[in-house]
């Protein structure tokens, strides 16, 4: 999911390993457009094309004895993977408007938050670079499902925004602000978090953090118009309307009740701004009880 961290991961990767004091190279390849990615990883030749008027380096000769990162490597032409995957196999390649071989010794690490097994099956990504990159695949969670790094990923942000910000002391959060942090969903995973978090450091008037905003374009002129949660808004399409002629859109039971049980628990979540604690009182429940039932559901809610 975006704002996991995998950026994070990589630069952990890099510094971990034997080619650490080299700088880490990185690509964003979902920031550039189809035609630029191959001069960029490559480098080119002064008159390449248009606009090409001196040589440039690639990010491969950059990364040579070091690391190379490919964020959201899934948006990689096939062309440029043909060039990518010979640089694995073979470790050349050559700069675009240039016949000239140059070797380069790069490690590869690449995310993605792309099906690439079903890219491959598509005929978007090749199956052979697939395998070279697949010699260990990592999966990094999002942070609902890891509540337990919520705080010390907060501490460590809100450190850094007290640096920044030139305060000597480093701020600690309330137990509210603790509880309100860890009920949260963070559908923009850790990235979110530290947003807020450094939003909450600014906006504190003391050492000690109180209150958190998880919405900062919420108007709080704008009355609350959807205070009540009632069944009328959740319902289901039509529920009127006589199924019996057409078996095709006939739910069983269980699936009723499954369909209504997520629209009001997704209903919940978006009226208390993704703040599981509200989201439960809203619904009449323990806020055991309500995560018991997002935790069920949870692979359904995360797809909105």
């Amino acid at each position: 999911e975006r704002g996991t961290g995998k950026e994070l991961a990589a630069s952990r990767l890099h510094y971990l390993s034997a080619r650490w004091r080299q700088p880490l190279i990185t690509l964003n390849c979902a920031a550039l457009a189809p035609t630029l990615i191959a001069p960029e990883l490559f480098g080119y030749e002064a008159g390449a094309f248009t606009g090409a008027e001196q040589r440039r380096l690639g990010r491969f000769e950059a990364a040579h004895q070091s690391t190379l990162f490919l964020d959201e490597i899934g948006n990689i032409p096939m062309e440029a993977q043909e060039k990518i995957l010979r640089v694995i196999e073979y470790g050349t390649f050559e700069r675009v408007g240039s016949t000239e071989s140059i070797t380069v010794d790069v490690r590869i690490l690449a995310a993605t938050n792309a099906n690439l097994p079903a890219f491959a099956a598509e005929g978007r990504f090749k199956p052979d670079l697939l395998d070279r990159l697949s010699f260990e695949v990592l999966f990094l969670p999002p942070l609902r499902e890891r509540q337990e790094d919520i705080q010390l990923l907060a501490n460590h942000f809100a450190a850094q925004m007290a640096h920044e910000l030139g305060r000597t002391d480093i701020p600690e959060f309330s137990d509210d602000a603790i509880d309100a942090l860890e009920s949260y969903t963070w559908p923009g995973n850790i990235r979110e978090l530290k947003n807020a978090v450094e939003r909450a450091v600014y906006r504190a008037d003391s050492e000690r953090v109180t209150d958190i905003v998880f919405d900062p374009f919420s108007d709080p002129f704008t009355p609350n118009c959807t205070a009540a949660m009632t069944v009328e808004a959740v319902k289901t399409p039509d529920t009127h309307t006589n199924t019996a002629d057409d078996p095709s859109t006939v739910l069983s039971f269980h699936e009723a009740v499954r369909d209504f049980e997520v629209k009001v628990i997704r209903r919940a979540l978006e009226e208390a701004r993704h703040h599981q604690r509200k989201a439960a009182e809203r619904l009449g429940l323990t806020y055991h009880q309500f995560r018991g039932l997002y935790r069920k559901y949870h692979e359904v809610l995360a797809k909105d």
